[in-house]
């Protein structure tokens, strides 16, 4: 389980394909502190840790992460959200984020609001997914809080803070995201359709 709270940026050096898998190797601060074997979440996805080299870790996603996350987009010298797993009795800055994606989106808009930024994103609603106004959304990682729920978008308002220590600051319209729905949320959404 994790927060949603970034602990730290990591920037990406080294791209391995090996059959229909990805080994990614990521540069950080953390990296020292790691453990093979370790949970990490990487722009929101739970990945485990194979290999330490001095401040360099490298995980492996397999097929059926790449295909439902935006990690296969990620190119040499990519930056990446990184938070280790929470620590059981330790406060709860974000919201529960387990690290499974739940689909992607697209960055439609963004907004320069006086020293804010709105982010706006567009989502498939084939899979039932939604947000309400004022809920939790992980974005790569990033616990944030619905401000424009509409179907199939929403928007989030993003602080300096956030700006200049996520992969935020590196979003253009047309970038891809990983999408973490509100787990309460789904459980209620899914009993919903069973008519409960």
């Amino acid at each position: 389980m994790f927060t949603g709270i970034i602990e730290t940026l990591g920037k990406v050096t080294a791209l391995e394909p090996e059959g229909e898998n990805l080994h990614i190797t990521i540069t950080s601060d953390i990296a020292p502190a790691l453990k093979i074997d370790q949970s990490i979440s990487h722009n929101g996805v739970c990945l485990t840790v194979v290999a330490l080299n001095g401040d360099t870790h490298t995980v492996t996603a397999i097929k059926e992460t790449l295909d439902k996350t935006a990690l296969g987009t990620l190119e040499l010298g990519d930056t990446v959200n990184l938070e280790r797993a929470m620590i059981l009795g330790a406060r709860l800055d974000g919201h529960l984020v387990q690290g499974h994606v739940d689909q992607t989106a697209i960055c439609s808009q963004i907004e320069e609001n006086d020293g804010s930024w709105v982010f706006t994103f567009q989502y498939d609603t084939s899979k039932s997914n939604v947000t309400i106004e004022k809920g939790s959304i992980t974005v790569d990682g990033v616990s944030l809080t619905v401000v424009n729920s509409q179907e199939g978008a929403f928007s989030v308002a993003i602080i300096p803070y956030t700006y200049e220590n996520t992969v935020f600051n590196a979003y253009t319209t047309g970038s891809k995201v990983n999408l973490e729905f509100d787990v309460i949320g789904k459980y209620v959404a899914r009993l919903m359709e069973a008519g409960h």
